[in-house]
């Protein structure tokens, strides 16, 4: 199947929840895809996170993960996901909070330079763990990805209004129009 990195798959608003969310369907066995399996589209997110991620301005072009770096790398993703559902979903995440430090201090250790994907990763953890408004991390209605909310009202449901909104919104009006059309 072909694949490109496309500004939708950049909607988290952070580089950290860009990293989370490269796992398609996380929560669903059946059709779960982790988009960073293949090691080619791994090495492609970092070509294209400087120019479609919010935060890829601050750090500018990055290098790849390493090959020896990944298995760390895929830990710190895991560990991103972890605690920051848990904090948006107001579960207690000590442990999570733990683990996460200790990946991102691994990562930031075995990154090769300020620049690689790794460290710009570990950051953006890092700055959003002292996000000083927590209560603006969501998790998309549709398909579960987290989310910073930056509008005005924190009134976002979804990450993207063009993909998960219009998903979200055409299948409320087909059930709508299917129980209206119902003897």
């Amino acid at each position: 199947m072909d694949f490109s990195w496309t500004p939708h798959r950049f909607s988290g608003g952070a580089l950290a929840l860009d990293v989370a969310n490269s796992v398609i369907l996380r929560h669903d066995p059946d059709r779960r895809r982790d988009r960073f399996a293949v090691a080619q589209q791994l090495d492609d997110f970092a070509g294209v996170a400087p120019s479609l991620s919010a935060e890829g301005p601050q750090y500018g072009a990055m290098t790849p993960v390493q090959p020896a770096n990944r298995q760390a790398f895929l830990h710190l993703r895991e560990a991103i996901d972890r605690y920051f559902r848990a904090r948006t979903l107001g579960v207690a995440e000590r442990g999570y909070l733990a683990t996460l430090l200790e990946a991102t201090a691994e990562n930031l250790r075995l990154a090769p330079s300020e620049h690689s994907l790794e460290c710009g990763t570990a950051r953006s953890a890092l700055r959003l763990i002292t996000e000083p408004a927590p209560d603006r991390m969501k998790i998309c209605g549709n398909c579960g990805w987290l989310f910073l909310d930056r509008s005005k009202n924190k009134s976002r449901f979804w990450c993207d209004m063009a993909v998960c909104g219009n998903r979200a919104k055409a299948n409320r009006h087909y059930h709508r129009k299917k129980l209206e059309t119902r003897p």
